[in-house]
Parts: structure tokens; C-alpha cells; sequence
């Protein structure tokens, strides 16, 4: 077979690998999931027992997600879907309208998306292509025997693709070539416009699902085959022969009605005893003109459809009105993925989807009752899902998870070796070099120095904790006035990748009244990508600050945002300006009435929507028993990011 090469394929004569690390998930919210099947839960996962089912939106690159999920999932996946970029250079950027105001913020692509941009583009068609044959060698893994992948792409890129699929999974896997005429035509061209995408097909075994999906007939058909219509309810059918050739000596060969098939050479298709009953049904047909042969009537509304073939043409893109529009740059029309996968999945079949963007797949998955599993590198991307997921009516409950501190310990490994002191002295000189601070040595919790101000850094396995910021504050105040380039004043900036919650509020409050000025500012994942590291696109911000008012009148809570304070570096001038009330700056907020230390358990939500774009501020819960609870506020921001509080309350 003819072998597709490019640079970086092989390696001293053989084929090189995809990698294959297997990270353990965090869950880090659940979503729909009630007190009863919370702690039905928590009991069989105590008890050993295997938990139910929970469809999965995962944040996190897929060359990490799809190895973490291969050990669980291998041969267990009945559909697979993936639109991945098309080289357009914005698959990543997203454009999000200000609530209230007649202002747009357009995100560019964070530094760790522009990476995963770079890694599939960076070196032109042999890296695409190398990144792409990783993927889809992954991907066959978890087909299913009886499963399907379909590889969503364009013209520019659709030739090269096929050739990597047919050898991945072997010509014989090709199913068909689908074309999806995603626009109307235009006359912007000197050449023949390019108004379709290609959908490629392919199959794990011959015994893959498939059920007939049909189109409307279309109305010159209808004009020439149904031309007729029952005079009492007006349904439009067509004649068919009630005759089959050959001659029979049975009841299908006799006369019926005056009309001896045997003459003609043929016999009836039916007993003449089952013509007695359709004609008694109306669904004879009866010439007017003398001598004329019945036939059968088929009725349109009976009737399927055509077939449905390899040229789509009838499913329109997203209109910019529609319902379903998140303006997400690269979404996909609802219709496409319900055709897709009531034509290769039955009812509580898998479906994978490593390119969730506006999280159209597991949409439409969730609709039609089937079980999905979603990544993104992108946070607004989880975010868009989360939101239109919570949209469906009856969404069953699922889970948001992410390789949190295990992708960074193996970064850690990677970077800085296995010895531990030196691994962590080494990480530390690494983040304080992209956070552009001074290396301060012989301290135990600080590290670096910054503008007059210290710096610590955190743990990659760990959050920053109370606990943490009152050692901090012992430490700057033993080394304040010492000389030797320490500051002058009492002021810190710890960096963490992961924060304690309330750590925003409760530490600054036990800073403060130590006379410490301390700020707490995010490690961001990008640091884990060299090319973003090396081009210069790491961006450190402060955590935002909510405020939260609570009432509690016997076992009855009244919860009440009362104000959020965002990091507006990233934030243009005219959009701040446009900003009226600290309100407009939320998208999206949710309570977990009982907070337990594991995930978050989203137990209410308000947020904001094309057709409901006003935010409810305040919300109420009763409490089934008396006692003391956490509670636990989450709210997410315009631009994808989250901000949680915990609070104390009592019922009585």
C-alpha cells in the first residue's frame, strides 16, 4: 500500500509512537446530581462497588486526556466524533458579549491553546500530520467492534487525512466520503467557492451500526408520483401494481373483482381473501376509465423518505439568531451530529468527542439518550458546555474533571529530573525566572524578590493554604530590615497554581492584621509548554474576589452575591468603562448547599443566556435537617474563569 511520509515519522527505522501517560482524573464539579444520589454514591464508592454512570466534560490537552481514559474506555466507544482544526489559526478565540452593555470582549487564544495551535501547525503539513496520526492511532483504540469514527475536516486537509486513516485503520474500514454543504454559494472566488466540508467515515469491523436514515422526497418527485389525494381526507398517495409476474394456481391466481390477472400473465400479489380486506381499508385504487386494472395506494405520510445518501445539502449552518448559537467561531449545527449519530448509535451507546469546543456533540447526545464523553483544551469551551448542557430539559447528571496536579507532577519529572531537592529548586528558579523576580535563597517559604516585594511559590501537588500565608508572614517579618536586597515594608506575592477556598478573604484578613500586604496571584498552566515559555506568552493575574451575603432563618438559607472583583488586566479600557455595576462582569454562578471537601456538587445555578440574559443575584434553599453546613459558592466569569467561597451556616 502506498504509504503517506513526513518529517518526524520514523525514528532510526521505525514508526515513532504516540505518548501514552496515564494520569488519574479529578473530578472537580458534578452537575445535576441530587443529596440522595450524592450519598448513594459516596456509599458504594466506600463500600468498593462500581458507581453509576456520569457523562464526562473533561478540561485538559487530549495527548494527556485521551491515554488517561484508554485503560478504562479501550474497545468501549461506539461512536467517535471529531472536528479538529482546520488550520484557520482562531479555533481557540472566542468573542463574549458584554451583559448589559453594548460592548464585545474578543478573547484571543490563552498561550497553552496557541501552544496546541503551534504543536499541530507550527512546523506546516508534517506537523499536522504527525499530530493527526498520533490522534487517530488513539482513537482506534476505543472503537468498539461494532463502532464508527467520522473525521469532520475541509478541502485543504481532507486528502492528506485519508491517507493517514486508510493506514491506521486500513483501507478496507472506509465506509464513505460524506460532503456537507455547510454554506450557500457566494462569488467572492476567482475559482470554483469552496462551500463544503468532508466527513470521512470509518468503521472497526465490518459489523458496524447503521440504521437508514431518510430525507423529505422533493417536490418535483412529489409533482410526478403523488399525484393523487383521497377525496374525504386529502392524503396524497401513489398507485403501485397489485401485480407480480408469473401465473399462480393458488388464491393469487384467481379472478378478483372482475380482473383475471392469468390473462395478463401475472398473479395477484396478495389473496384475493386479503384484496376483500384492503379494499374494505380504502387502500384499492379503482380506475375511473372502463376496463382499468386496480392498483394499490401508498400513502406519502407512510412513507420514510429517500434514503439518505453521501451529498448532504439540506442541513443549513448556524444562523445567527438561532436558539442554538453560543458564537463559538467553529460550532456545528445540532441537526449534523442528531443525523450522525441516530444513523451509527442505538440508544445508550458511548459517544467520544475530543474537540468538545461549544459542546455541540455532547448536546446532542445528551438529547437523544445516549452516554458522552467531552474534552477541551479550552476553559471557555468547558464553560459554553456546561451552560448548554445545563440548558437541555432533564440533563442527567454529569461530572467536570480535569488532570489538575497530576499533568503538573509529570511536567515536574520531565523538566527537572526525579532527585526531589533539586527538582524543586530547579522548579522554583524556573517560575520565579517567567514571573521575572529575583532569585532569594537560604529561606524555607520565600523564594524570590519582585519590585520590593517577596515572592513565594507554590507546590504543583498542593493548594496555598491559610496555614501557609501565616508561615509566610513569619518568615517576611524575620527577614524585613536585614539587608542583603530584602524589601524594606512587609508585602508578598504568593503564587499557586491551586488556592484553599476563602483564601482570598480569610488570609488577607489574617495578613492584614499582621500587617502584612499580601497578594495571591495564579500560576498559569501555560508555564507547562515550552514554546509558550520560550515566545514569552506567560501571563500571571491576580485571584478575583467575591462577596457573598448569607441569612439564615431556622433551617431556611437566603444566599446573596453582593460583589466580584475580577483581574482586568486581560480587559480593554473601553469595555471597562462600559461596565456599570460589578454584576456584568458574572456569567454564570452555582451553590453547593452542602459541601463535603470533595468535588463541588453543583446544586443550583443561574446564569446567563441569548434568550435570558439577566443573572438572578439571589437564591434560597431549606434545609432538610438541622445542623452546621458548608456552603459553598462558585461563580465563573465572562471570560471562563472560576472563583469559589465556602461559608459556615447554621440550621435550626
Amino acid at each position: 500500500m502506498a504509504e503517506l511520509i513526513w518529517d518526524g515519522k520514523y525514528k532510526d527505522g521505525r514508526k515513532v509512537a504516540p505518548l501514552k501517560v496515564a494520569l488519574p482524573f479529578q473530578t472537580v464539579e458534578t452537575i445535576n446530581e441530587s443529596a440522595q444520589e450524592r450519598q448513594h454514591a459516596l456509599d458504594l464508592f466506600s463500600k468498593g462497588g462500581e458507581t453509576e454512570w456520569r457523562n464526562r466534560l473533561i478540561w485538559g490537552d487530549k495527548k494527556y486526556v485521551l491515554p488517561s481514559l484508554l485503560p478504562e474506555f479501550s474497545g468501549k466507544v461506539d461512536l467517535i466524533y471529531i472536528d479538529p482544526p482546520f488550520n484557520t489559526g482562531g479555533d481557540f478565540s472566542f468573542t463574549t458579549a458584554i451583559p448589559e452593555a453594548d460592548e464585545t470582549i474578543v478573547r484571543e487564544a490563552s498561550a497553552i491553546e496557541q501552544k496546541a495551535y503551534r504543536d499541530t501547525w507550527g512546523n506546516g503539513l508534517d506537523s499536522y500530520l504527525k499530530w493527526f496520526y498520533d490522534t487517530v492511532v488513539m482513537l482506534k483504540e476505543f472503537l468498539s467492534e461494532t463502532g464508527s469514527l467520522y473525521v469532520h475536516l475541509d478541502v485543504n486537509v481532507g486528502h492528506y487525512a485519508k491517507a493517514v486513516l486508510d493506514e491506521v485503520f486500513g483501507p478496507a474500514a472506509f465506509q464513505n466520503e460524506i460532503i456537507w454543504k455547510r454554506t450557500s454559494a457566494r462569488s467572492d472566488s476567482h475559482t470554483y467557492n469552496h462551500i463544503h466540508d468532508v466527513i470521512f467515515l470509518y468503521s472497526r469491523s465490518d459489523n458496524f451500526v447503521y440504521n437508514v436514515q431518510y430525507t423529505p422526497y422533493d417536490q418535483t418527485y412529489l409533482d410526478n408520483f403523488y399525484r393523487y389525494r383521497d377525496e374525504g381526507t386529502g392524503r396524497r398517495f401513489r398507485v403501485s401494481d397489485l401485480m407480480a409476474a408469473g401465473t399462480r394456481k393458488g388464491s393469487s391466481g384467481k379472478p378478483w373483482r372482475g380482473t383475471n390477472p392469468a390473462t395478463r400473465g401475472n398473479h395477484w400479489k396478495f389473496a384475493t381473501e386479503t384484496l376483500d380486506v384492503l379494499d374494505k381499508e380504502g387502500r384499492i385504487y379503482w380506475p375511473q376509465k372502463e376496463g382499468g386494472v386496480p392498483g394499490y395506494k401508498r400513502y406519502l405520510d407512510e412513507m420514510p423518505g429517500v434514503p439518505l445518501q453521501s451529498i448532504w445539502t439540506d442541513i443549513a449552518p448556524i444562523a445567527a439568531q438561532a436558539q442554538e448559537n453560543t458564537n463559538y467561531a467553529t460550532q456545528k449545527p445540532e441537526a449534523l451530529l442528531e443525523r450522525i449519530m441516530k444513523a451509527s448509535t442505538n440508544e445508550g451507546a458511548l459517544v467520544l468527542d475530543c474537540f468538545c469546543g461549544s459542546g455541540t456533540t455532547a448536546a446532542v447526545a445528551e438529547r437523544l439518550d445516549r452516554r458522552w464523553i467531552t474534552c477541551d483544551l479550552g476553559r471557555f469551551a468547558i464553560h459554553t458546555a456546561r451552560k448548554r448542557l445545563l440548558g437541555i430539559s432533564g440533563v442527567k447528571p454529569f461530572v467536570v474533571q480535569n488532570l489538575g496536579k497530576y499533568e503538573r507532577q509529570q511536567w515536574q519529572v520531565q523538566e527537572f529530573g526525579e532527585d526531589a531537592e533539586a527538582k524543586i529548586r530547579a522548579y522554583r528558579r524556573f517560575i520565579l525566572r517567567l514571573y521575572q523576580a529575583k532569585e532569594l535563597s537560604g529561606k524555607v517559604w520565600l523564594h524570590g524578590v519582585k519590585g520590593g516585594r517577596m515572592v513565594h511559590v507554590g507546590s504543583v501537588d498542593s493548594p496555598v493554604s491559610a496555614g501557609d500565608v501565616t508561615q509566610i508572614a513569619k518568615e517576611v517579618k524575620q527577614l524585613i530590615g536585614t539587608g542583603q536586597g530584602a524589601p524594606d515594608r512587609a508585602a508578598v506575592d504568593v503564587l499557586g497554581w491551586d488556592f484553599a477556598f476563602e483564601i482570598n478573604e480569610l488570609a488577607k484578613q489574617q495578613a492584614q492584621s499582621a500587617g502584612l500586604d499580601v497578594r495571591f496571584v495564579h500560576i498559569p498552566r501555560e508555564v507547562l509548554e515550552k514554546k509558550a515559555v520560550e515566545q514569552g506568552d506567560i501571563k500571571f493575574f491576580e485571584l478575583a474576589a467575591l462577596s457573598v451575603k448569607t441569612e439564615v432563618s431556622k433551617r431556611k438559607l437566603s444566599v446573596e452575591l453582593a460583589d466580584f472583583m475580577m483581574s482586568l488586566d486581560d480587559v480593554p479600557d473601553d469595555v471597562r468603562q462600559a461596565v456599570k455595576h460589578w454584576s456584568q462582569w458574572i456569567d454564570y454562578w452555582a451553590v453547593d448547599w452542602d459541601y463535603k471537601g470533595d468535588a463541588f456538587h453543583n446544586q443550583w445555578q443561574s446564569y446567563r443566556t441569548r434568550k435570558e440574559p439577566k443573572l438572578q443575584l439571589q437564591t434560597e434553599y431549606t434545609y432538610a435537617q438541622p445542623g452546621e453546613y458548608t456552603l459553598m459558592v462558585k461563580v465563573i466569569d465572562i471570560l471562563g474563569n472560576d472563583t469559589t467561597k465556602t461559608i459556615k451556616v447554621k440550621a435550626e
